[in-house]
């Protein structure tokens, strides 16, 4: 039954190959954990062999599946590589991808090296970023004033598509140095039901609840003080927690973004990792906008 194998089934394998968490493939291929089980299951029933082993806990290759693995991926990285060539001569790309920018720690460490990558691969093609409003940042890309955006997800909107991930972070608390938290060495995500924590008000509720969650695991409400998500309020933000006693869970890397005011930054334990992304509308016509989702998914991550 080998020959009826489907290139979709060999590039959903390699995607769980690297990610080794059926949830993780599920999300990064837009499908759902049980369509991805059931394409290895039927993959595996093609070759005659196990693929993979899964637990209640784990993923990982058979041998099989890491030597298969071994020997599929440099053929699809071929096969990609010339519909790419092939695609960019009977089609070339110019003008110009608008890329909306949430903030700089939602770019994460590789943007600058994907957009570099973009132009160099199309010497035709410039990304303009632009700044993305904080009070709906997904305006800017129904407007159509941006192309695809680099934010913190989820955005919890079914006409969107989130693409290749560009950061996960654990989450620090932002405290002033007087602050009855400044002096710890970690903070557990329950505490934080004990101290007014800095919550955005405008904006999806979904993000709003990956930034700043509204409960603790055991349901503890969590009491926030509102602010605005217009610009001068997110600048501002800085200063009003070095002033009071408000914590704001944030990410080291906005660490450099919030001036140098002497704040106090306290890792969360417990707490689940922010996730950056690229995000575009359904469906991505633009074969600029397409060229770069290619580029990001090549660009090595740390």
């Amino acid at each position: 039954m080998w020959q009826t194998v489907d290139l979709r089934e060999l590039r959903l394998f390699l995607t769980l190959a690297e990610e080794l968490h059926f949830g993780r493939t599920a999300e990064k291929l837009q499908l759902t954990p049980s369509r991805v089980s059931q394409s290895v299951r039927a993959l595996e029933d093609k070759l005659g062999a196990q693929l993979v082993q899964r637990t209640s806990r784990r993923v990982r290759l058979t041998p099989f599946g890491e030597h298969f693995q071994g020997e599929v991926a440099p053929v699809i990285e071929q096969l990609d590589g010339v519909l790419e060539r092939t695609n960019s001569a009977a089609r070339s790309l110019e003008g110009k991808l608008r890329l909306g920018l949430l903030s700089g720690p939602a770019g994460g460490p590789h943007l600058v090296e994907i957009i570099n990558a973009f132009e160099s691969l199309h010497p035709e093609c410039t990304v303009e970023v632009e700044q993305l409003a904080w009070d709906d940042p997904v305006a800017s890309l129904r407007e159509d004033d941006v192309d695809v955006m680099a934010t913190w997800v989820p955005l919890g909107q079914t006409d969107l598509v989130v693409g290749p991930t560009l950061s996960r972070q654990p989450r620090v608390l932002a405290v002033a140095q007087d602050h009855p938290l400044a002096e710890r060495d970690a903070v557990d995500f329950e505490e934080l039901a004990d101290h007014r924590i800095v919550r955005f008000d405008r904006g999806p509720k979904e993000l709003r609840e990956a930034v700043t969650p509204s409960r603790t695991p055991k349901g503890r409400p969590i009491r926030g003080a509102w602010v605005g998500e217009d610009e001068r309020a997110v600048l501002d933000l800085p200063v009003r927690i070095a002033r009071s006693d408000l914590a704001f869970p944030t990410v080291p890397s906005a660490i450099p973004y919030m001036g140098e005011l002497d704040l106090a930054f306290v890792p969360i334990k417990g707490m689940p990792q922010l996730r950056s992304a690229l995000v575009w509308r359904r469906p991505a016509r633009d074969p600029k906008l397409r060229a770069f989702i290619r580029v990001a998914r090549d660009v090595p991550r740390d």
